[in-house]
């Protein structure tokens, strides 16, 4: 075990010289795309240089303590010692290395130094821009210098995968989740002056405006914190059910449509948000289809009773729904039919066996699902936006405290503080329900059994339940659908390709086919972006997973609840939070798609880390210690034995990051630039200058895009494979008269 660490050790040293020695040690202009320090060589020019040059050639010479920390490990190779001396050097350079890459990170920005002291001690001119390649090479190898001390000293069971698998996650939440809210939050304490005021802090958390319970006994507003907390609970029910069902219905069931009713549900999360509202708008508003409908055959004055609490829990359980299939349609795939058929021997009928067998195996998969929902809806901005009218909620207080005539970054601030802590007291009551009872079902024996069908009475709740949520939702896309080929979307319903000839024209010009539609740079900049971050956003995210549930080690619990923080904020506070985190040196990503592609990672992880926690639950340690028994490492069984069955998993990470990271709008509305301008900003510059139909005919262009997309993820994803027979579960009879 020693050498296979030594090895791997080595392999992180060459990493890091070259990252010193080779790698530009600074941001360039083009970020990743920048290729320029290849002719310009890492010693001649200043902004290109490696770190080594930097300070030997060009007056940097606080970057040269890192060598040593880059050559010093050698002194822990085998010969040198026991293991236990061995890591306790390799956990002190580690350390010494990556706390002097902050420190110096720090204290020397674009200015200059940071600290008034310090700036006597430097060479005339000194400052430095953000850390590029070779300084996040550096830092990389330095903390699995680090880990793999700890591995040798015994942590994480002595085995380095796990070790240095525990030690990049939390290095990377620390610094894209941890560090960008702490930045923004700082100013929940802090006057407009930037003075430390803790007593205009207690005064903010005490607004009426967040708490108030006039609506109790007169018609005021209820406070923003109740208004959120009862949609959000709604929300989370009427979400975690309707997925319940479709999943049932999909998987227990013999309907005849289950591909297309599979792909329906995520139709939803595959539009911007506010495309949803304004649908919703368009049918039931006070002049919709569907109100002047019901008005002329019934005479029922039209309302406005889609604006509120109705509409935007409507439309938030439009949205959310296919998010708790996701979670939930690999949970009812894995229970076990041996299982049910055990119920059932001991003459339990079939709705006996759902209620007392296969639902509570279900447990994990309904709590997360439900956390999912809650938390969506919190930290929804979109569909409020639209339909809110005089429920206001914490999203869009944030973001009016933020951009709107208050400007007030310290309210804003209060109310995301809030909003934490109801995510907190959501995520302690999941995790009380669960308790500490097992759930597992796929053992890795061979099962013979078929899984069980419903009884006829909750196949047809299920069918009266999700078939005419999924005829709602068919209706609202074919509006959508129809306002993109449109002239005017709701006067002029005349045939008119114009709005998409507008958006992705493509003519011929001198030197060949330009394209000249207004909307391409911003649809390809999403394309490009989405694909790039799906990867990481579901390796991540499974990756957590995979500790939270198989490991064992130091405050897990806060670590869970810290890998959903990013997904709890608001997505207008975690763009300022990024602003504000990474608009200076040492990091400095402002401006660059890469700051989108981060931004989309941590945002959308979560749902691949509740996913997996979901799937993971069902699984057989046993699976894991028969691998770990043939000799095969901790990496080898994540990859050959638990991998390919996380599929269900897999693919609703996948998914959802791309679809998400295509129709996000609250986060990178403040993250976009000229040069990196996202799909859904454009849409909503185009819907606030008035312009519908090109707006609408981009949205059709986006389902198209995400729903081949979907299509590809499925076939590349795969299905999982359990060793059980096909299930033949016949079409629902009628009942004889």
């Amino acid at each position: 075990m020693h050498s296979g660490i030594d090895r791997t050790l080595l392999g992180w040293l060459v990493v890091g010289w070259i990252g010193f020695t080779v790698l530009p040690w600074y941001a360039l202009d083009d970020g990743l795309f920048d290729h320029s320090w290849i002719l310009a060589g890492p010693i001649v020019d200043r902004d290109t240089a490696s770190g080594l040059f930097q300070g030997l050639l060009h007056r940097r010479p606080w970057l040269l303590p890192l060598f040593a920390a880059l050559v010093l490990p050698l002194a822990a190779l085998p010969t040198r010692g026991e293991p236990q001396r061995r890591g306790l050097i390799l956990i002190a350079v580690g350390l010494a290395g990556l706390g002097w890459l902050l420190v110096q990170g720090f204290a020397i920005d674009h200015r200059g130094a940071t600290v008034s002291w310090l700036a006597s001690r430097l060479p005339p001119g000194a400052r430095q821009p953000g850390i590029g390649a070779g300084g996040a090479t550096v830092a990389t190898s330095l903390l699995f210098v680090f880990t793999h001390g700890a591995a040798l000293r015994g942590a994480a069971k002595g085995d380095s995968f796990v070790a240095g698998a525990i030690g990049l996650v939390v290095a990377l939440t620390l610094l894209f989740v941890f560090f960008p809210v702490a930045t923004v939050l700082s100013s929940a304490v802090r006057d407009n002056a930037g003075a430390f005021a803790p007593g205009l802090f207690l005064a903010k958390v005490a607004d009426g405006r967040i708490w108030g319970l006039d609506c109790l006994w007169s018609d005021y507003r209820c406070g923003v914190a109740w208004n959120s907390l009862f949609l959000a609970v709604l929300v989370g029910v009427t979400t975690t059910a309707l997925g319940l069902a479709f999943a049932l219905l999909v998987v227990r069931t013999g309907f005849r449509h289950k591909r297309l009713l599979r792909q329906l549900t995520l139709l939803p999360i595959i539009t911007p948000p506010f495309v949803i509202g304004l649908a919703i708008i368009l049918l039931f508003g006070r002049n919709g289809t569907v109100t002047q409908l019901v008005a002329g055959l019934f005479g029922v004055e039209p309302g406005r009773w889609i604006y509120g609490l109705s509409g935007i829990w409507l439309a938030q359980t439009l949205a959310f729904t296919p998010i708790a299939f996701l979670v939930l349609i690999g949970v009812v795939e894995g229970v076990s039919p041996s299982l049910e058929e055990a119920a059932q021997t001991l003459r339990a009928d079939a709705a006996r066996t759902f209620a007392t067998i296969s639902l509570p195996l279900m447990r994990p998969g309904l709590a997360n699902a439900f956390l999912l929902g809650f938390i969506e809806s919190l930290a929804d901005f979109g569909n409020p936006l639209v339909l809110s009218g005089n429920f206001d909620v914490l999203s869009t207080e944030i973001f009016f405290a933020m951009v709107g005539a208050q400007h007030d970054a310290g309210r804003a601030a209060v109310l995301a503080i809030v909003l934490l802590g109801f995510t907190l007291a959501a995520f302690w009551a999941q995790q009380s329900w669960l308790g500490r009872a097992g759930y597992t079902s796929v053992t890795g024996k061979g099962e013979s059994g078929l899984p069980m069908p419903l009884t006829p009475a909750i196949e047809r709740l299920c069918r009266a339940v999700a078939l005419p949520w999924a005829l709602l939702t068919l209706a609202l896309y074919g509006l959508i659908m129809v306002g993109g080929f449109v002239k005017f979307w709701g006067r002029d319903y005349s045939f008119t390709l114009e709005h998409l000839w507008r958006a992705f024209a493509v003519v011929p010009g001198d030197h060949g086919l330009v394209w000249s539609g207004a909307a391409w740079n911003s649809f390809t900049t999403t394309l490009l972006i989405a694909a790039v971050s799906a990867l990481p956003t579901a390796a991540i995210g499974l990756l957590t997973a995979w500790l939270l549930v198989r490991q064992r080690f130091a405050f897990q619990r806060a670590f869970e609840f810290a890998t959903m923080l990013s997904f709890a904020i608001p997505g207008t506070v975690i763009g300022i939070a990024y602003i504000l985190a990474f608009n200076v040196p040492p990091i400095e990503m402002t401006g660059t798609g890469l700051i989108l592609i981060v931004a989309f990672v941590f945002r959308n992880m979560p749902v691949g880390v509740r996913a997996g926690i979901a799937t993971m639950a069902q699984l057989d340690r046993s699976l894991d210690e028969a691998s770990l028994t043939l000799r095969a490492s901790n990496a080898a069984t994540v990859r050959r034995i638990l991998l390919p069955l996380l599929r269900p998993a897999l693919l609703a990470a996948l998914v959802y990051s791309f679809v998400r990271a295509m129709t996000a709008i609250s986060a990178v509305v403040f993250l976009v630039s000229a040069r990196y301008e996202m799909a859904t900003t454009y849409i909503l510059g185009r819907v606030e200058n008035g312009d519908y139909g090109l707006a609408v005919a981009y949205c059709c262009v986006l389902i198209v895009v995400m729903l081949f997309a979907i299509l590809l993820f499925q076939w590349l994803v795969g299905t999982r494979r359990l060793g059980r027979r096909p299930v033949p579960i016949p079409a629902l009879a009628e009942t004889p008269a």
